[in-house]
């Protein structure tokens, strides 16, 4: 099937309200240093690059109706690269909050952070916080950028959360059900992910968002990140469109 073919079979499935069936996309943004390494330059080309393909992804999601997007941009267990990448990748993040936070605001997209910001350099903290702040009123996309962020780490500290509800005799244990667990997961309140991408063709999920990611449909797409465009995103949303989403129920 072409991608023009793929395009049509997404634009036919739209609705006011977006794709349906389709409220959540989040995305594992991988191969943007080995873009860089294909072409004989450093990581930080790859990094720049990868940017560009951001604002692609996010201008295509608010034409397409997807009023959730979340990207997967820096782990926790990123700061074991070398140092002189994590400082270009945190020169970068200055960069493209500087230069994009207007237009994003103008364009009606909220963007909130999940992970331990906090931990984060705190010139870099206090951009994100303005950013949310900036933009907490804006409704025509939810653009959720996972930053120094790990999936197990989150859930332990939601465990301590409730542990120390417990001991101070504000909750049972008997009260902590699946619902209770997740809301205490980031307080972020946005739905679970309906279909993860993650590009250069790798199949895992690398720590992100496990709980979240329970009925979560998988794409994996061998396109390295900095070359991830609309045409890729609709690509994913095809073959999303295409399955049978259970939820654990019979086929029939």
């Amino acid at each position: 099937m072409s991608i023009n073919s793929l395009t049509e079979q997404t634009a036919t499935k739209l609705d006011g309200s977006g794709i349906s069936g389709l409220d959540h996309v989040a995305v594992i943004m991988d191969g943007n240093r080995r873009w860089a390494k294909e072409r004989g330059m450093p990581p930080l080309f790859g990094h720049q690059r990868g940017a560009e393909a951001v604002r692609r992804t996010v201008e295509a999601c608010r034409e397409l109706g997807v009023p959730y997007l979340t990207l997967f941009a820096f782990s926790s267990e990123n700061w074991r690269r070398p140092v002189e990448e994590v400082e270009e990748l945190m020169n970068l993040l200055r960069f493209y909050i500087r230069r994009e936070l207007n237009a994003l605001a103008r364009n009606g997209i909220q963007i909130r952070f999940l992970g331990e910001i906090d931990g984060m350099a705190p010139d870099i903290a206090g951009l994100l916080h303005a950013a949310a702040e900036k933009t907490r009123h804006n409704s025509a996309l939810t653009l959720t950028i996972a930053l120094n962020y790990g999936s197990r780490r989150e859930m332990a500290l939601a465990a301590r959360r409730l542990a120390a509800q417990v001991q101070r005799g504000e909750l049972t244990p008997e009260e902590i059900d699946e619902h209770r667990f997740g809301a205490s997961l980031n307080g972020l309140n946005i739905p679970d992910p309906d279909l993860l991408i993650r590009t250069s063709g790798e199949q895992r999920i690398s720590n992100f968002m496990l709980w979240q990611l329970a009925y979560t449909e998988f794409v994996f797409l061998p396109v390295n990140w900095p070359d991830f465009d609309k045409s890729h995103l609709e690509q994913a949303i095809a073959e999303f469109q295409r399955r049978d989403r259970r939820y654990g129920a019979s086929s029939g």
